[in-house]
């Protein structure tokens, strides 16, 4: 098993996590990803991977995004998540190298599960509740992906700045 190289994990760290955590709020609040916050995620790797990757990694995994984009727009369309959350794994995909493909699996596996329960619990608990009242995820069926797919995207880059290559 590889990981993220921790000079790489090291610059997108303080970048994407100040985004990461805009999506989560975000969707936990109003069940949306701002677009804004996609193309953020998009600049930063524009910018910092330039710095953070090799010339040629940083040209491959731009594809990565493309990939993700064209799974999350059928994920879409067959109803699977929303567009949003498809654009934002698009997004986040750039920063995750193909080798860790299998590590970031688990990882968003165990990430996926853990968010759905606190939240699920956390909207049964009243004084929770009352400090987010206005929050649209506590009353919909449907969860806020955004959640877990940030928190994926920060765990993955901390166990790469902690334990990479």
């Amino acid at each position: 098993m590889t990981a993220q190289t921790s000079w790489a994990a090291l610059w997108f760290l303080p970048f994407a996590t100040p985004i990461a955590i805009w999506v989560a709020w975000s969707d936990m609040a109003r069940m949306k990803i701002p677009n804004k916050a996609v193309m953020a995620l998009v600049a930063v790797f524009a910018v910092v991977g330039l710095v953070a990757l090799p010339l040629p990694d940083y040209g491959w995994r731009w594809t990565h995004l493309a990939v993700v984009l064209a799974i999350g727009f059928i994920a879409n369309a067959a109803g699977l998540l929303g567009a949003g959350d498809a654009k934002f794994a698009a997004a986040m995909a750039p920063f995750v190298l193909r080798d860790d493909l299998v590590l970031f699996g688990y990882l968003f596996a165990a990430v996926l599960l853990a968010g759905f329960a606190i939240h699920r619990l956390a909207r049964r608990v009243p004084a929770l509740r009352a400090r987010a009242p206005d929050w649209e995820s506590w009353e919909r069926k449907d969860f806020p992906m955004g959640l877990c797919l940030g928190a994926a995207l920060v765990f993955y880059l901390l166990i790469g700045a902690v334990w990479g290559v």
